[in-house]
């Protein structure tokens, strides 16, 4: 069974995670997928990439269970957190306009996945978290990146206190261009899509990099210190802890608050 599903017509690409069972968690072979979905869209040369999830979430984030079973959790997350930042490197690169479609819940690195497109749209009902910190673990997927789009004591709120936002709050925020009721989301997506068709391609491919390279010009520096912090923090007693309590659903007691 197939984790990422692609599609591409008429120059739009629609990249779907596709195992709504595990709420799109972000397992290495799904990312594999995903990372091979991405480079065929850029092979493709397509205008518009639409990144979506199906069923009750966008993405739950980094598949903690599999954490967990690694015998080298350390370099499982290492291995992982590189992986997925090339494919939010490649999100960035690219030509085309992407486009995230965000319903139900996005968490942990499913934030910064999400928020590594050009235009987010959410329906009323989504929910954003980054819960690293939960788990013992630190940001990674890009999302120190937030800084430049959310703004340093917002992206500390999300990252320190586990915040969960609602669509609306970061649209107020200004991650997330425009929120929409469920039931009218999937058309809304059409519409911006048909409208972004219709526009110049190469303006648009001009304006993304002119306004990426400016608010972000250390990206990949960024994302390489998410790595090392993620999997120094992956092998740590506190990460350890919080893996084991996140999966019995138990409050973890963190030894380094403890001292």
């Amino acid at each position: 069974m197939t984790a990422v599903r692609y599609e591409q017509r008429d120059g739009v690409a629609r990249i779907t995670l596709s195992d709504p069972d595990r709420g799109n968690a972000l397992s290495p072979p799904t990312v594999a997928e995903l990372a091979r979905a991405v480079r065929r869209a850029r092979a493709d040369d397509v205008h518009v990439v639409v990144l979506a999830g199906e069923g009750r979430a966008f993405s739950v984030g980094g598949d903690v269970s599999a954490f967990a079973a690694a015998e080298d959790t350390e370099q499982m997350v290492d291995d992982l957190a590189e992986a997925l930042h090339r494919v939010v490197s490649d999100l960035h690169r690219m030509d085309a306009v992407v486009v995230s479609v965000v319903q139900g819940t996005a968490a942990g690195a499913g934030v910064p996945l999400a928020a590594a497109a050009d235009l987010v749209l959410a329906a009323v009902s989504a929910r954003f978290t980054l819960a690293y910190t939960k788990i013992g673990f630190s940001p990674d997927g890009g999302s120190t990146l937030l800084t430049a789009s959310l703004g340093l004591h917002r992206a500390l709120r999300l990252a320190l206190l586990n915040s969960v936002l609602t669509a609306e709050d970061l649209r107020a925020a200004g991650l997330v261009a425009q929120v929409y009721p469920d039931d009218e989301l999937a058309a809304a997506v059409e519409d911006v899509v048909a409208g972004l068709r219709a526009g110049s391609r190469e303006a648009q491919v001009a304006a993304k990099r002119l306004l990426r390279e400016t608010a972000t010009p250390a990206a990949e520096a960024a994302l390489r210190r998410e790595t090392l912090s993620i999997r120094a923090r992956a092998g740590s007693p506190d990460g350890r802890e919080g893996v084991a309590a996140f999966l019995a659903k138990r409050t973890p007691s963190f030894p380094s608050s403890l001292r």
